[in-house]
């Protein structure tokens, strides 16, 4: 049996697979986006744009 504290807020544990898939989720989605990310920033360096390198690497930066 489950022992629940008085006036202690208690949540559901559909409320809390809900906020831990949210977390995994976006977790997954930043780790994609940092991908795609690197991915760009070596296409640049191969092209030799420097431009976009240094706008990419900035971006990287602010996501890590």
């Amino acid at each position: 049996m489950e022992k629940k504290l008085l006036n202690s807020p208690q949540q559901s544990n559909e409320e809390m697979d809900s906020k831990i898939a949210e977390m995994v989720l976006n977790n997954a989605l930043l780790e994609f986006r940092k991908a795609k990310i690197r991915e760009e920033i070596d296409h640049s360096l191969q092209e030799r744009n420097k431009e976009k390198f240094l706008k990419l690497t900035e971006e990287l930066k602010k996501i890590s």
